[in-house]
């Protein structure tokens, strides 16, 4: 693939590398500037009440927004490498989510938000397995250093994302509406470098989607069957912004309120992306099994902490541990995947891992709504994620034997 890939003099990295860098860091600045506001928009447009009195608005959402893109990334990776061709979903991976993101900006009831911000991750879902593969074709020698560069680019997208939000919303004194409006027409500029990306020629695969148990190793089934175990304690963080800016609101004025929770939410992104790497770099040298139930664990006490706090030094200290535990499983939750099944196995297992994971993140989202309305301090919602995280840890534990750590 060298020949498509353009290489920089002297620089060895792929024009397209940094093309699809630039877009992913534009992209994630928009999307990380709608990200810590959305939940306080359902709420300002009564979105935190209850459907037919037994499901939270913000879990369903929440939900519905994970499922789409964990499920939708399966069936885009197999699409593209069926019909071979890639950058037709890339691109309208991005236009789908801009477009969402501007009809988002026109929201006046919660209902409008449960559309466009469910629909705004078919985007997501349809442009990230493809756009991994451009990459990887891209530096077929130097994948590490390709995929390290885009998460470079992506990661400052991100966390400039959510400062941008506090600086409009704070600062400049902007509505949750002019805000997603200017975030729609940040999203649409990072269409532009997408003309640049060259894609190689490739020949359409006669393959089969694959999602099954059935074929895979026993450790990995086990394995799966833990991290969806955990997956039904990690609800949608909106919860977790939720309550910081309930317990703000009690003791101050609602716009400042809001304010701390957005900056709650950039420090959780800050530890997220610093210490992604690294916690990555440890589960290669010290097993990553170990890392994987020092992450649950940490998310057992994370929720915990949330459950019994409403103070602003309780929730400095908690949202970097919440943006340290995603930091350590994240990643190596697909790592571990990918160690326990052999290479001819991969894709089937990495797309039953993502299809069950996204599957359960529905039912999560709506359990912890669930509870969430059932308290004054909502913490039942947080005891939920505390208790089936930590159950999820006993399981790892008691099948050690199995994944020759």
């Amino acid at each position: 693939m060298r020949s498509h890939s353009h290489y920089l003099k002297g620089a060895g990295v792929s024009t397209n590398v940094l093309l699809l860098g630039v877009v992913s860091f534009l992209n994630d600045l928009s999307s990380e500037m709608i990200i810590p506001i959305l939940p306080l928009f359902i709420k300002a447009l009564g979105g935190t009440g209850l459907i037919l009195g037994v499901i939270s608005i913000v879990g369903l959402i929440g939900g519905l927004q994970e499922s789409i893109s964990s499920i939708l990334k399966v069936l885009s990776g197999y699409w593209s490498d069926r019909i071979g061709r890639r950058k037709i979903f890339v691109s309208s991976g991005y236009f789908t989510s801009a477009c969402f993101k501007l009809l988002l900006a026109f929201s006046t009831i919660w209902q409008h938000i449960l559309v466009f911000a469910s629909f705004e991750r078919v985007g997501k879902g349809l442009r990230t397995a493809p756009r991994d593969a451009i990459i990887a074709d891209s530096m077929p020698e130097a994948r590490g250093k390709g995929f390290g560069i885009h998460r470079a680019l992506d990661t400052s997208g991100a966390i400039s994302g959510g400062i941008a939000a506090l600086i409009l919303y704070w600062f400049l004194a902007f509505s949750f509406n002019h805000i997603i409006f200017i975030a729609a027409i940040v999203a649409f500029l990072s269409l532009m470098p997408l003309y640049f990306v060259k894609e190689g020629k490739r020949e359409p695969q006669d393959i089969r989607l694959q999602i099954s148990l059935r074929k895979l190793p026993k450790p990995l089934k086990l394995f799966i069957m833990v991290a969806t175990v955990f997956a039904l304690a990690n609800f949608t963080y909106m919860f977790f912004i939720l309550k910081a800016e309930t317990a703000f609101s009690s003791v101050m004025p609602v716009k400042e309120a809001r304010a701390l929770a957005i900056l709650l939410y950039v420090f959780f992104n800050i530890f997220y992306a610093v210490l992604a790497i690294p916690f990555g770099m440890l589960s290669d040298r010290i097993g990553k099994r170990k890392v994987l139930i020092s992450g649950y664990l940490l998310f057992s006490v994370t929720c915990l902490g949330f459950a019994f706090s409403d103070s602003l030094a309780a929730f400095l200290v908690l949202f970097p541990l919440y943006g340290v535990m995603y930091a350590i499983v994240d990643g190596n939750q697909r790592a571990f995947v990918s160690d326990l099944c052999t290479e001819d196995l991969r894709a089937t297992a990495l797309g039953t891992f993502h299809t069950l994971i996204g599957i359960i993140a529905l039912p999560a989202s709506l359990i912890a709504g669930f509870l969430w309305a059932l308290t004054p301090t909502h913490s039942l919602t947080f005891l939920f994620g505390s208790s089936v995280s930590l159950i999820a840890s006993i399981l790892f534990l008691m099948l050690r034997r199995y994944f020759g750590e």
